[in-house]
């Protein structure tokens, strides 16, 4: 019984709000149990980066797949002073940046950027992760689209966290483009592929499967890329 309460305090501490440190408990007879901690907020901004300005929503999410899918060693900071250097900083201001400041900023780094409009019905085809423009009652916001599975969007928002919206639900707030960054050195296996359910999700099935080069070059990659 003692052990069955043990068990059980330890899932909920994998669920509570703690620091991300581990947790290390004797049992009689000398057994060890380690469990690593993570809080409802780190699990929630797992892989992400957030944004720490009013207008670096496009820094964060640009950062989040330059971090995440080409493991690039670059911040929010450096994102942001890197578009300011291309872009129009009065319009910024006022507008934040735009996909063309994205753009520039990830050609001065020898890679590609591609902007798609997109139909809803062709969503599931896409297998890289991108960058849309969400309009949140008329609030102009950047999100990474990780991937789209069934009737979900799953969504990298770099304020709110990992979130998932029903596609008809997307679909509404949505401009109908996406902005994918293109170059050598993508992970085909890369985090945001895989993003974490709900932490109210129960039995999860992980259906992950790794990306086909055929799917990448569909969207401008090319195969040099692969090497």
């Amino acid at each position: 019984m003692r052990n069955i309460a043990l068990a059980f305090l330890l899932c909920l501490a994998s669920q509570g709000e703690a620091a991300q440190m581990p947790l290390t408990v004797l049992l009689p007879g000398g057994a060890v149990v380690y469990k690593p901690i993570q809080s409802v907020r780190e699990r929630k901004f797992a892989d992400l980066v957030q944004q720490k300005t009013d207008f670096s929503c496009g820094a964060a999410s640009l950062a989040t797949i330059l971090r995440q899918a080409y493991w690039l060693d670059v911040d929010e900071a450096q994102i942001i002073e890197g578009m300011l250097a291309h872009a129009d900083q009065d319009l910024v201001r006022v507008q934040g940046f735009s996909m063309l400041d994205m753009k520039k900023y990830v050609e001065s780094l020898g890679m590609r950027a591609r902007g798609y409009r997109v139909q809803p019905e062709t969503l599931h085809s896409i297998r890289i992760p991108t960058v849309v423009l969400l309009d949140i009652r008329g609030y102009k916001h950047f999100v990474v689209m990780q991937k789209v599975d069934k009737e979900w969007v799953y969504i990298g928002d770099p304020v709110l966290g990992h979130k998932r919206y029903k596609i008809d639900d997307f679909v509404k707030g949505w401009n109908g483009i996406i902005f994918a960054v293109i170059g050598k050195g993508y992970d085909k296996t890369n985090a945001l592929l895989d993003p974490p359910l709900p932490l109210t999700a129960k039995n999860r099935v992980n259906a992950f499967t790794p990306v086909q080069d055929a799917e990448l070059m569909d969207f401008g990659f090319i195969q040099s890329d692969f090497f």
